[in-house]
């Protein structure tokens, strides 16, 4: 199996050019209009919930008005420690001021995020759990502040040529996304349905868009690493498929080296604001 952690720099480093080229430019520029009608008279303050190492607001702080202050919050000093320290700028050009905060998604409260213009998160829905998804929206609608969450997985992955293994391989990793883990039970290929459910009671929109991954030849390392993950987590959730899965694992990376693979792994994003 692959080498590089799912949440190690490396792996978001991998990711990064994928999750940019998918993430919805759409619902940006309507963050960015919301943004914008509230009229401003201070700062731009934008929480981004497990930050990783930055790629929500580099991709994100050009779209949207400034002067901005990020305030980056991950559970994980390393990655923290790992933000690119390359000078990001506003919609107007300005230097984005950055801040960083250690602190567990799951201990998250309202003053964490108190003051907040706009919240934002990249791939994360997916791994926390409804109670967790419950505590983040409390904040947001506490803040007042609109919600840009990005790359949630559906459970849907496209495989070209098709394989006989893969629905049989969706339906475990899409059992292992939805798994407890240390006591949680994570939301998985859920997340947006829940989070969008939540808003809606809060009596906030919501407006949700595909935003999938698209690979190919190109994008051979992160697809390798991608389908080890995949792989890994389907048998790791379901043993009994071990065999048949590795022999899986080496026709499709076969494939891969021969130019041959095709992959379309969906996700969604959704964003929330006040009625």
């Amino acid at each position: 199996m692959s080498t590089i952690s799912l949440v190690s720099p490396e792996w978001l480093d991998l990711r990064g050019p994928a999750d940019d080229a998918a993430r919805s430019a759409g619902l940006a520029a309507r963050a960015a209009r919301l943004l914008r009608a509230r009229a401003h008279a201070r700062t731009v303050v934008v929480h981004d919930l497990g930050s990783g190492t930055g790629a929500m607001m580099r991709w994100l702080a050009p779209r949207l008005p400034g002067p901005q202050t990020w305030v980056l919050h991950d559970g994980d000093p390393g990655i923290l420690s790992h933000v690119d320290g390359t000078p990001v700028h506003d919609a107007e050009g300005r230097p984005v001021d950055v801040r960083t905060s250690i602190e567990p998604l799951a201990e998250l409260d309202r003053a964490a995020i108190a003051g907040a213009s706009l919240v934002t998160a990249s791939a994360l829905l997916d791994v926390v759990t409804a109670d967790e998804a419950r505590r983040i929206v409390a904040a947001c609608v506490a803040a007042g502040a609109p919600a840009l969450f990005s790359l949630s997985v559906t459970g849907r992955v496209d495989l070209d040529p098709v394989h006989p293994l893969d629905s049989e391989l969706e339906t475990a990793f899409d059992d292992h996304q939805r798994r407890v883990a240390d006591g949680r039970l994570l939301l998985g290929p859920d997340a947006v349905a829940a989070a969008a459910g939540l808003f809606a009671d809060a009596g906030w929109r919501t407006r949700v868009e595909p935003t999938p991954w698209r690979l190919g030849a190109s994008d051979a390392a992160l697809v390798a690493a991608w389908l080890d993950g995949r792989v890994g987590a389907a048998v790791e959730q379901h043993p009994e498929i071990g065999a048949r899965a590795d022999a899986y694992r080496a026709r499709r990376l076969a494939q891969l080296d021969a130019g041959a693979l095709r992959v379309v792994v969906h996700h969604e994003d959704v964003l929330a604001w006040p009625a």
